[in-house]
């Protein structure tokens, strides 16, 4: 199994005690908590993600070839949704970056849970890294 089916397993299993989505949130909303915030000089329009509702900050570094994600939010729970996706996706190879499929989006039922503007930010913040694992790959190849 990848690393990164490995990790989207984990939380599909941390998410399958949650009876009602009431609690899932508070869940995300704990994990958004948890997440480091960025420093404000960090924040910058660079990497704020386009087609978000709230703003979302995304900065990526590659070291030793895997690609390492930071990232905001001033809002609780789309910042709950970014660690999640941190979480499955930081420290990975810039391929393995691009060709995961998050399926732990569905599995959990998030998607269907997030209004049609969250959802739209998630789709927004998937591609963002899927875009930086193409970058980064790109300049590894060349």
């Amino acid at each position: 199994m990848s690393e990164v089916n490995k990790r989207q397993d984990e939380i599909v299993e941390e998410f399958s005690v949650f009876d009602d989505w009431m609690d899932r949130y508070s869940y995300l909303i704990d994990l958004g908590k948890e997440l480091n915030a960025l420093p404000e000089d960090k924040k910058s329009p660079q990497i704020l993600i386009k087609g978000c509702q709230s703003q979302v900050w995304l900065s990526s570094e590659l070291k030793d070839g895997k690609i390492y994600f930071e990232a905001d939010s001033d809002a609780i729970i789309t910042k709950g949704i970014v660690a999640l996706l941190i979480r499955v996706t930081s420290g990975l190879e810039p391929q393995e970056i691009m060709n995961a499929e998050l399926y732990f989006i569905d599995k959990i039922g998030l998607r269907e849970n997030l209004s049609p503007t969250r959802s739209n930010g998630l789709v927004a913040m998937v591609k963002q890294m899927k875009m930086y694992g193409l970058a980064y790959h790109t300049k590894l190849n060349n």
